[in-house]
């Protein structure tokens, strides 16, 4: 292994190969630790989160102890920290434990080159290298706008701190990539921070002084790629079904089958139909929201059983909704509060209630294993699978109050990380008990470390429907290129985006453009949004349905491609979706987020800025093929058209698909 702890005079060296990566000296302690509290406010999934630092010592005292490395402070020789280095076989663990309890705060400074580049820290909307930012990890609700300089990032932090930042997300991960070859790891569920906002330093900030750091290393960024999909867990590849059709998103009750069939007449490949609405509607101010009863709501849907009978005569899926929350004034919720298996509150033994904005929901306390199997069964497993169900948005995840009594008595600051992949868990057990691993899937938008092992497909969450820098169309394949360095291999949007609010609609141009970026993605799925009855939809014009439609078929006919680059997924962790750098590892991509590698051998470049019919490209070594034209394309930058329905694509010219890429050509150029 490359990492090596060198013991010097006054303290030690962490060097990876021969280049020193942390070094703690007496007079220059890289490590400290401390007493804090959270200053903490929490509004619906939202968070205003500062620390009260109380006491932070400099670990500036140092002995070596028969391979255990003993820290402490000269004014406070009582309070030590121990080190120890483990080497194994696919990373190396230092594993830092301090003697007090007490002590909650650790912080740590390593050292890197000013030209070192980094990216990772779970689902990233705004960058994807990390570099001159801090990063705090915590999941939540990424926020509205997440531009403090805009008028509605404002009004939404004003509106129960609703607005978020560049960091925000529902998906962080204590996890980084270096483009030296290497990654670091904090195995901690603590709130923590990766600060590099200062050029050689990477600086880490963590609410426990009880960690690992887990130390990565290869040959190249893809086999590093690979190792750490290795460590978190890989996904099952996609189903047939998910991947080689439009899955088209409708919740319009009754008149939702009409619809449907109209969308379908027109020519459209679809596989699947999702409808959030199957277990009812209610309306706030927000939007249409559902009711959290997650059971089949036949007033809305009278026929539901015999529509998706006949659907699956079709070779189409039925997908619905489902998040771990229960609404009090619903039937589910009575059943888990009498078999006690909701958080409590910490002032009494009652059930713990959310505010959800207009209604109260309980929170199925995942910690009980008891708990975590009935709502894999008797919910997922009995309500959904036996149901009929093929597949459904697995939602939230992000939400657990900091403030809930839980049935394993963990800290719920710690349990709030941990719960998205408790969350994915439950349903990827529903799944398996049904035989259906391979079969049925699920879509989340939350995560923590370690959620790769259970969610089989990311979606990118809520982003508003427009083209703003930090939340609008753009900020998607961010968080697809981002999160696929960390092993979660499938990645999808909502297309045509979802949050509505203040004046904020679908453009033609955006369901246009949201359209075309869709269609190169392992999943097309469609989102009516929070607000149908504002927004366009993708029948609300002749236009936009062919222009659908056509897609929708490019997607299908893309299908054995997108099949090869699953089967790739599992055997090598490789995300489908991959930043250019990956394959290319030229400084000059570090930083390039509107564009990607769709596998190894296509790059996609959509169209995701306001008013362009034309967007430049970088071409890496190769040669190249415009998909649509068949013009031949050489290393470098190119300004090429995008007319709608043509986003720029470029195939590898030596490709083993390249029939399969011309035979689409053929069929689409016109």
């Amino acid at each position: 292994m490359p990492f090596t702890v060198i013991m010097q005079s006054e303290g030690f060296d962490l060097l990876r190969d021969d280049k020193c990566i942390l070094s703690h000296r007496a007079d220059m302690p890289a490590i400290s630790i401390g007493v804090g509290a959270p200053d903490l406010e929490m509004v619906r999934g939202n968070f205003r989160i500062d620390d009260i630092v109380e006491t932070r010592l400099a670990l500036d005292c140092y002995a070596e102890e028969t391979g255990v490395i003993r820290l402490w402070n000269a004014q406070r020789p009582d309070i030590a920290a121990t080190l120890v280095f483990e080497k194994q076989a696919q990373q190396s663990i230092l594993k830092i434990r301090c003697s007090d309890p007490a002590f909650n705060r650790l912080w740590i400074d390593m050292q890197c080159a000013a030209s070192e580049a980094f990216w990772g820290g779970g689902e990233q909307m705004s960058y994807l290298r990390l570099n001159g930012r801090r990063f705090p990890f915590w999941t939540s609700e990424p926020g509205v706008g997440r531009d403090k300089s805009t008028a509605l990032t404002q009004t939404m932090d004003a509106d129960g701190l609703a607005g978020g930042d560049y960091w925000t997300t529902n998906y962080p991960q204590p996890t980084w990539l270096s483009s030296a070859r290497y990654a670091v790891h904090l195995e901690t569920a603590a709130y923590s921070v990766l600060d590099l906002a200062q050029a050689g330093r990477v600086g880490i900030e963590c609410w426990s002084a009880n960690v690992d750091l887990e130390l990565f290393d290869a040959a190249s960024l893809p086999n590093l790629v690979t190792k750490l999909s290795e460590r978190f867990g890989r996904q099952p590849p996609l189903p047939d079904w998910a991947i080689s059709g439009a899955i088209v998103g409708l919740k319009d009750g009754t008149d939702t089958f009409d619809r449907f069939e109209a969308i379908a007449a027109s020519g459209a490949a679809i596989t699947g139909l999702w409808c959030e609405d199957w277990v009812g509607i209610r309306q706030t101010s927000f939007g249409k929201r559902l009711f959290w009863d997650w059971q089949w709501n036949a007033a809305r849907y009278p026929d539901l059983p015999a529509h998706i009978a006949s659907l699956a005569q079709r070779g189409i899926r039925f997908l619905g909704y489902v998040n771990p929350y229960l609404a009090v004034d619903g039937a589910l919720y009575q059943e888990a509060l009498a078999n006690n298996y909701l958080a409590l509150r910490q002032d009494s033994d009652a059930a713990y209630a959310v505010d959800f904005g207009e209604f109260d929901a309980g929170v199925v306390d995942f910690t009980n294993p008891e708990a975590a199997n009935w709502f894999a069964d008797r919910i997922i497993g009995q309500e959904m699978l036996d149901f009929g169900l093929s597949g459904w948005m697995a939602d939230f995840g992000e939400y657990l109050p900091t403030d809930v009594r839980l049935f394993d008595g963990s800290d719920p600051m710690e349990a709030h990380n941990r719960w998205p992949v408790l969350w994915a868990k439950v349903n990827a057990d529903a799944i398996a008990s049904r035989g259906k691993t391979h079969d049925a899937s699920f879509f989340m938008r939350a995560g923590f470390s370690g959620v790769q092992a259970h969610c089989p497909l990311l979606w990118a969450g809520d982003q508003c429907v427009d083209f703003t820098r930090h939340d609008g169309i753009n900020t998607v394949i961010t968080a697809a290129l981002s999160s696929g360095l960390l092993g979660n291999a499938y990645h999808h949007s909502d297309l045509g985006g979802y949050t509505s609010l203040h004046g904020v609609v679908r453009t033609a141009e955006l369901m246009h453009r949201w359209i075309d970026l869709a269609a190169f993605a392992p999943v097309m799925r469609s989102h009516e949004g929070n607000r149908p009855a504002d927004n366009l939809q993708i029948d609300s014009s002749p236009e936009i349905l062919r222009h659908f439609a056509r897609m929708s078929q490019v997607h299908a006919q893309l299908a054995p491609y997108v099949r090869a680059l699953c089967d790739a997924a599992v055997a090598t962790g490789l995300p489908l979706q991959r930043p250019m750098f990956l394959h290319y590892d030229d400084p000059a991509y570090y930083d390039i987020q509107d564009q990607y590698l769709y596998g190894a051998d296509m790059i996609v470049a959509p169209v995701v800025a306001e008013g362009q019919d034309s967007r430049p490209v970088v071409i890496p070594d190769g040669d190249w093929v415009h998909l649509w034209s068949g013009k031949a394309y050489g290393k470098g930058t190119h300004d090429i058209a995008a007319p709608h329905g043509q986003p720029p694509v470029f195939t590898r010219a030596d490709s083993i698909f390249a029939d399969l890429f011309a035979s689409i050509r053929t069929a689409f150029a016109a």
